[in-house]
């Protein structure tokens, strides 16, 4: 059986690295980016250069051709490799417009090639106003898919915004259905418990503390998990709706404990079933936080 021809964007960014080494070997994957390098300098091997910000669509229509599905990954970082200044937060508008027309030119081009489907990874981010707002004041339990999306960030406003943008080409309104899988993606980065417990090992990537570790162990999806995600987003059989549209968002974060995010719709329509847990693979850890010695910590999902 030949295999699957995946148009992959993003390709040299960190997601992308942790699924390559698995879909390499399962698909036929075509990798696109703005450059063939990670953030490392370490080259990526295949790598084709493609801007899809730009609105000359035909600069890289080619690499659409004969695809069965397309990973969206791509997006344009706020902050530029190398800069030292970071842009606040309310003058992050231009740069998530300029994500969300770079989403548009991958669902027109995916659209123009016959695509059959396309999975883009969206962002818990697209609904972080409950968790910001609710879940951590336990005024909420558990967020769903179906919620309405609603941030209190642009980076946030711009995933929802790929979501509800892709809904007219998977309708059918044009005169095909552009089959679709959005992803909220969770925690991704290795939780390195020490960081969080230890004031005198704390990060800037950890420098939220006890609460910030409770959180992520939620929030986690592990390299094996989200490869799976986003495998099944792309061969799961049939994905359309009670309404008979093929358009899904779903939640992605492994199996934990104390997870906040409804994993309903991607059992429901995709068949994933995640391995991991973080309550496991932090057993100890979790115990030193809930019970050590001078400790006060309430347990639970996300409070402290």
């Amino acid at each position: 059986m030949d295999k699957r021809k995946i148009l992959m964007t993003g390709a040299s960014g960190y997601i992308a690295s942790l699924m390559l080494p698995t879909m390499r070997d399962r698909f036929d994957m075509i990798l696109a980016d703005v450059s063939d390098t990670d953030r490392d300098g370490k080259k990526i091997d295949g790598v084709h250069i493609a801007d899809f910000i730009d609105a000359d669509r035909t600069k890289y229509a080619h690499l659409f051709e004969g695809v069965d599905a397309v990973i969206h990954l791509a997006f344009k970082p706020y902050i530029a490799r190398g800069a030292t200044s970071k842009i606040a937060p309310i003058d992050r508008f231009d740069n998530e417009h300029e994500n969300v027309q770079m989403a548009n030119n991958i669902y027109r081009s995916a659209y123009d090639a016959g695509v059959r489907r396309i999975a883009v990874a969206s962002s818990n981010h697209a609904a972080d106003w409950y968790e910001h707002s609710l879940i951590h004041d336990r005024k909420m339990d558990m967020v769903h898919p179906t919620d309405f999306p609603i941030s209190d960030n642009f980076y946030g406003w711009a995933k929802a915004a790929y979501e509800l943008l892709a809904y007219p080409y998977a309708c059918g309104i044009f005169g095909r259905k552009l089959e679709t899988v959005m992803l909220r993606i969770g925690f991704t980065r290795p939780i390195e418990a020490g960081n969080y417990l230890s004031e005198d090992s704390m990060s800037e990537q950890t420098s939220g503390g006890l609460a910030e570790f409770k959180r992520n162990l939620g929030a986690y999806i592990s390299p094996r998990d989200i490869t799976q995600l986003f495998t099944k987003a792309v061969e799961a059989p049939n994905i359309e709706n009670e309404h008979g549209v093929p358009f899904v968002v779903a939640y992605g974060c492994s199996d934990n404990t104390r997870r906040f995010w409804s994993l309903e719709t991607a059992r429901k329509y995709l068949d994933y079933q995640p391995e991991d847990d973080t309550e496991v693979i932090h057993s100890k850890e979790i115990v030193q936080m809930i019970t050590g010695d001078g400790t006060n910590v309430r347990g639970g999902k996300v409070g402290i």
